[in-house]
């Protein structure tokens, strides 16, 4: 049955190649499922070349030769393919390639100011001098160098690359406190990391809530996909955007909090970096070309810091294809329907260029039912060639609900088995309606939170506890340590805040991705929790929502030794330190290099002894 499906999903994706009269023995690849057993791959057809677009207006050349190829291209025919064995019926997290290649970036980041909607220059820092930052863009397999020089003026940074497995590199995390010392004000920290997931993701600040002030910018490691398109159309981030700084808007949000008050509104929404200001009066759209007849690759990230979002294209389907890095079934969200989006999460679609001409609104509006808040939503233009590009007179329907989105089947099949689970949770009794992180020593975890739980040491971080065989970890440090490697572990979240309205949370995990077992409203209960959770093929991701006032349940195993963070990704939430860490197998954990470590820190203590700004927040 497994050659089966896997021929029968072959022809599907490639039914309109001609295959060549006589395929000789050697024209087959052996690929590897996730349970290990190798299965037979037929050889796809077409090869193609194309050229990896920088950004969303240019369009990527490809041609197609419908002849049958041994090497199994991949092309615009044949997206399943990569090659030397690998394709998209290999699990990542099992087996990945290293191609001997390493693709280096530089990137600085200092002061300056910037005007993305054209309503006034701000204050912000950025990269390489622009907004968002640069595209780090390498191949499954590579191996990643990025060279941080920090050139702001009373600041320390550091450099977090979001859904990075870090497999035998957790010190390259970039996470200030847990992974590193900040880097100070004219030094420069190298992150090394071999690139054995692929899809889309971003890159951001990890230091208080400083990516707000533009320290982010996007990722992509180009492999095999789940659908087949012609052109890639490159990264479209979105997110939210304050004509305060960050801090500002942080210390606002602190005080709001002692009264219960919401945070402040976003003043704006901003696709690829640009958007009208909200009075229309200056700024512009981000505009986008489609090919008549042809299949386009659009990757979405939300790389907001309060804000989750809803995403439609007016007049067209979407094709999602991935989930964060997790291949997916093809899911097809219809015209008038949204996709939704919480704080961190990505998701690659393919879009059918089939309505032959004219402008379509594409629309990324707050999703206020999620307790988001905004003075402006996003809007860009997408345009056919042949067609003058204006405004758009296209309609929608109001996004609703605050409910991840649905139906994402993983391609890779994993069942997470049930009975260890099942057996533990009795044996727990809890209040969940008392904030705390606790474990029962060994597979499950039980996080209840509210606002407050984490307080790192910017001096001393948690790598700093290992190489100096310290486990006197402060309680601030909110660790748990899972000693066990290759086992699975299973994490129940509870919200426990009186907060009113709940407010959901996008939790996102370090390291790892997490199978979602399920959620639900109000309090868990333990005793029968098991009954209402997937644990057949569940949804697979690295951030999934946490309804407001209710529950989350995760899973993911033991298999990769490091100090690891899991928070929520609303950057004045984890600023009031609303995240745990752990650690993992820290007997296994490949250290980084001492000597670069020490002398990180030795220069941001040196900083940090006159720096102008105390830390007033949980440094995270």
């Amino acid at each position: 049955m497994q050659l089966k499906s896997l021929v029968g999903l072959c022809l599907l994706a490639f039914a309109s190649v001609s295959w060549a009269e006589y395929i000789p023995q050697n024209h087959f690849l052996w690929g590897e499922n996730r349970m290990g057993k190798l299965v037979r791959r037929a050889t796809t057809v077409t090869s193609s070349s194309t050229a990896a677009a920088t950004s969303t207006s240019s369009i990527a050349s490809s041609s197609s030769v419908r002849v049958a190829d041994p090497s199994c291209t991949n092309g615009p025919l044949s997206r399943a393919c990569w090659g030397n064995g690998y394709s998209i019926a290999t699990d990542f997290d099992q087996k990945s390639p290293t191609t001997g290649n390493t693709v280096t970036y530089n990137l600085e980041i200092t002061n300056t100011t910037c005007n993305p909607d054209g309503n006034g220059a701000k204050l912000c820092m950025l990269i390489n001098g622009v907004f968002p930052g640069p595209t780090i863009r390498a191949k499954w397999g590579d191996q990643l160098v990025i060279n941080v020089k920090n050139s702001l003026q009373d600041n320390g940074t550091s450099v977090h690359w979001h859904g990075i497995r870090q497999l035998s590199s957790s010190g390259s995390d970039g996470v200030g406190g847990i992974t590193e010392c900040p880097i100070a004000p004219g030094d420069s920290k190298q992150y090394s990391f071999r690139c054995t997931q692929y899809g889309t993701s971003w890159y951001h600040s990890h230091f208080s809530s400083q990516y707000g002030e533009g320290i982010f910018g996007t990722i992509v490691i180009d492999g095999p996909a789940s659908s087949n398109y012609d052109i890639d159309l490159g990264v479209y981030p979105i997110n939210d955007w304050y004509y305060q700084t960050a801090l500002q808007v942080n210390m606002e949000t602190f005080n709001n909090l002692q009264n219960t008050a919401p945070p402040p509104n976003a003043d704006n929404m901003l696709i690829n970096g640009t958007n009208m200001n909200p009075g229309k009066t200056a700024g512009k759209y981000s505009q986008v070309t489609l090919t008549p007849g042809k299949k386009h690759r659009l990757r979405l990230i939300n790389t907001s810091v309060d804000n989750f979002i809803s995403i439609a294209l007016d007049g067209h389907n979407m094709t999602v294809m991935s989930a964060d890095f997790i291949p997916i079934q093809p899911l097809v969200v219809q015209s008038g329907q949204w996709l939704q989006m919480a704080i961190g999460m990505r998701y690659d679609v393919v879009i059918n260029a089939n309505q032959g001409s004219g402008n379509f609104w594409f629309r990324a509006n707050v999703n206020t039912a999620c307790s988001s808040g905004n003075n402006n939503n996003a809007l860009a233009i997408f345009t056919y060639s042949g067609t003058t590009v204006a405004n758009p007179t296209t309609t929608n329907t109001s996004p609703s609900g605050c409910n991840d989105q649905t139906g994402l089947i993983p391609y890779w099949k994993q069942a997470v088995p049930s009975d260890t689970f099942n057996s533990q949770v009795k044996e727990l009794s809890l209040q969940l309606n008392v904030e705390q992180v606790t474990t029962n020593g060994a597979n499950l975890v039980v996080w209840a939170l509210d606002t407050t739980m984490i307080n790192i040491a910017w001096d001393k971080p948690t790598m700093q506890y290992l190489f100096d065989k310290n486990t006197s970890y402060p309680s601030t440090y909110s660790m748990i340590e899972l000693p066990t490697e290759g086992i699975w572990t299973y994490w129940v979240v509870q919200e426990v805040s009186a907060r009113s309205p709940p407010i959901p949370h996008p939790i996102h995990l370090h390291g790892h991705d997490f199978f979602v077992l399920g959620s639900g409203t109000g309090t868990a209960d333990l005793s029968t929790i098991s009954g209402s959770l997937n644990f057949v093929n569940p949804a697979r991701r690295d951030t999934a929502s946490l309804p407001g006032g209710g529950w989350l349940a995760l899973a993911f195993q033991t298999n990769n030794p490091g100090a690891w963070l899991m928070h929520c990704h609303i950057a004045w939430h984890i600023s009031e330190g609303l995240g745990v860490q752990f650690l993992e197998a820290k007997d296994s954990i490949a250290m980084p290099d001492q000597t670069a470590f020490s002398n990180t820190c030795s220069k941001w203590k040196s900083f940090m002894a006159k720096m102008p700004y105390a830390k007033e927040d949980s440094g995270l």
